[in-house]
């Protein structure tokens, strides 16, 4: 990897950056692990190391296996296809449309183009951070030579091997191919016909929900099977609840966008809607019927009206009230481009969030400053007023005032604290 980086950049100072991150080790259950070789998964510059050092296999697919490997144009005609073809048009002219409409059917059963031309191939390539994917139009024979040509480029240039788990050659019509939470299978279905009535879907691709997906999003809102109430959610407010709630679902309905199955999600969206209520039901000791009289709305949306919950929160000031829907999001297959929304609305819970309010606020809670905002700990709120002391000072008063063991100051008041105000742990 340091190779790979010193071709282009030459400055010592930040390879030696490099060197420390890769050399800095992994926390595993809490326990420190020595990094031994590579970089540690899930590190913060993992993913941008994995694109400089897999940039030699995308060229090395690029500019050698793909021109290598595709040729031909288009497949040649399908024999038997068109020898049903040719007889159903002359006995169509000689007046026998009934014998003709029957090969025709018949004709709907069967490609109409060769499907194992061996003048024609196609590969494809794709890859996100260390994940990749080909797909390969031809003899399992030949993508069997193109991972032994990948692996052999891999052993020998980057020194990496091929995992037999997860390197696997997928049928693409009997079994699905997993890749980024995605299971892409080839789709067949001779009855789907365009407005022409020429098949429509075969041999195109499709992206499908994964069934152990969905389970798994399920799994931590139900129990022996059925939906139940999230009791640590509960000291949060409605407003966080259903804000959260909303955002969990909302990520895994985005994420599967462009499935063709994306329907399949409804049964997360009832699990988690019973969750949701249940929830409710149990902070405000009443039942889930009554949290649906409570919190009901219709929703307005891009498909239209759509039943939901929604949660109004009023702010003075003339400003706009605080919204939390629940619903609201279709699981139809959508794969228009939308834009990218990185800055969802916050969620405040509780135990943190105060902290994280004050924190956004980026105001120094004794002299108002915005530069270099810290946060002063104490171990406990009877250290703020040892024996011996009589008067206090204006920090002491403020966290005692709060009740609170933390106070956000600028970097002058935080020096000041230190240097000048009392120690905050009891001298041993």
């Amino acid at each position: 990897m340091r190779s790979v980086l010193a071709e282009k950049i030459h400055d010592g100072q930040f390879l030696r950056l490099i060197d420390g991150l890769l050399q800095a080790g992994y926390l595993e259950d809490w326990r420190y692990h020595r990094t031994l070789s590579g970089c540690p998964q899930g590190g913060v510059v993992s993913p941008v190391l994995s694109n400089i050092y897999l940039d030699r296999l995308d060229r090395f697919i690029e500019q050698t296996l793909l021109p290598a490997c595709n040729r031909g144009d288009r497949r040649t005609p399908y024999r038997p296809y068109m020898r049903l073809w040719q007889r159903a048009c002359r006995l169509e002219k000689a007046g026998d449309r009934e014998v003709g409409l029957a090969l025709r059917r018949q004709m709907k059963t069967m490609p109409s183009r060769d499907p194992g031309d061996p003048a024609y191939r196609r590969l494809r390539y794709c890859r996100y951070a260390d994940d990749w994917l080909l797909g390969f139009t031809g003899p399992r024979q030949e993508a069997e030579e193109i991972k032994e040509q990948i692996g052999a480029f891999l052993r020998e240039e980057l020194a990496l091997d091929l995992s037999p788990a997860k390197t696997l050659i997928t049928h693409g019509r009997t079994q699905a191919a997993r890749f980024l939470g995605y299971e892409i299978v080839v789709l067949h279905a001779d009855d789907k016909r365009a407005w022409r009535g020429h098949r429509s879907i075969n041999a195109a691709i499709g992206l499908k929900v994964p069934v152990d997906v969905i389970h798994a999003k399920c799994a931590p809102y139900m129990h022996h099977g059925r939906p139940i109430r999230r009791t640590e959610r509960t000291v949060n407010t409605d407003f966080s609840i259903v804000a959260q709630f909303q955002a969990e679902y909302r990520g895994v309905a985005e994420y599967y966008r462009l499935a063709f199955n994306r329907h399949r999600l409804g049964y997360l969206k009832y699990v988690m809607e019973r969750s949701l209520t249940k929830t409710l039901a149990r902070k405000f000791r009443i039942t889930a019927p009554q949290v649906y009289r409570r919190y009901r709305t219709t929703l307005q949306t891009e498909q239209g009206p759509r039943r939901g919950l929604q949660v109004v929160v009023e702010r003075d000031g003339g400003r706009a009230p605080l919204v939390a829907q629940w619903g609201g999001i279709s699981l139809a297959r959508d794969i228009t481009p939308r834009p990218l929304h990185d800055n969802p609305p916050r969620i405040w819970n509780s135990h943190r969030s105060e902290l994280i309010q004050r924190l956004t606020a980026d105001a120094c809670e004794l002299c108002g400053s915005g530069k270099q905002v810290e946060v002063h700990h104490v171990r406990a709120l009877k250290d703020l007023n040892p024996k011996g002391r009589k008067q206090q000072s204006e920090w002491v008063k403020r966290m005692a005032s709060h009740r609170r063991k933390t106070l956000v100051v600028c970097r002058a008041c935080h020096k000041d604290i230190s240097y000048h105000g009392c120690p905050t742990r009891r001298s041993r």
